[in-house]
């Protein structure tokens, strides 16, 4: 009877710990793909201020060519 009290507490310690486990990858798998959201978000903004500070340059280029 002893042993069998024994399994039966480790099996739900081993449960216990499992679910603790699988909530903590979760939290850690939302922080990541929120981190990744930002990061690409931040990049994106990146590219389209240069592509318009480009257009811009390319802009003022061709008026002074023209004058």
């Amino acid at each position: 009877m002893l042993a069998l009290k024994a399994t039966v507490l480790l099996l739900l310690t081993l449960l216990i710990k499992a679910r603790v486990q699988i909530l903590t990858g979760s939290a850690l798998g939302i922080v990541l793909l929120l981190l990744q959201t930002l990061v690409f978000l931040a990049i994106s903004g990146g590219v389209m201020l240069a592509a318009g500070g480009a257009a811009f340059y390319a802009n003022q280029q061709r008026r002074s060519a023209a004058t």
